[in-house]
């Protein structure tokens, strides 16, 4: 019975995941274009999130900044979830939906992305990291799920809505995890072509 439960958790994920793959292809390809605009004009990418998305914006970041599995120079990404002074005191001295967004204003430069993770697309911090970076003139790259929330409506025609076809939390992330891979991936052929066999 425990092992009929785990199977179906693989075989829903799974499921999920080749019902997105048309729909969320042109989406991501649009981020990509946006990230490797950005970051070939000497720009960065902000990314945030919370909980499981804030994993998922350290994971990000982490592979930009390192590498995904190409060796490269390191490119230019912050999560910014990561530096606890900041978040504390800004939680402390304004409020928890400005964590994000006060560092969007101090350091996001026009031309930058801001890689925005919310799976039900209405966290408050995060919608305030959007609204910061459009009077920065950053490029937003929204990831969420269900029908995108309150994410949809403030998104602009230059913006990326990459939205997961799914109410379920747990599947919104394991899509989001590989909508990150391809994105890596993605960016990694536009920098460096083709990798030869060895």
């Amino acid at each position: 019975m425990l092992e009929q439960r785990i199977q179906q958790q693989f075989f829903d994920s799974a499921d999920l995941k080749y019902a997105a793959a048309e729909l969320l292809s042109k989406p991501i390809a649009d981020a990509v274009s946006a990230v490797v605009g950005c970051i070939t004009a000497g720009g960065k990418v902000l990314a945030c999130g919370n909980g499981g998305s804030a994993s998922d914006a350290q994971h990000f970041a982490a592979e930009f900044v390192g590498r995904f599995e190409r060796e490269r120079p390191g490119l230019a990404a912050i999560a910014l979830t990561t530096d606890t002074s900041i978040l504390t005191a800004i939680g402390n001295d304004y409020d928890f939906n400005s964590i994000f967004a006060k560092q969007v204003q101090a350091l996001g430069s026009p031309g930058d992305v801001l890689l925005a993770i919310t799976t039900s697309g209405n966290s408050a911090n995060v919608l305030a990291a959007v609204e910061a970076a459009h009077a920065k003139e950053m490029t937003v790259v929204a990831l969420t799920g269900h029908t995108g929330g309150k994410m949809r409506g403030l998104l602009l025609e230059t913006d990326v809505h990459i939205c997961v076809p799914h109410e379920r939390t747990a599947r919104i992330q394991e899509v989001h995890i590989l909508t990150l891979h391809c994105l890596c991936d993605a960016v990694d052929l536009q920098l460096l072509g083709e990798q030869e066999d060895t």
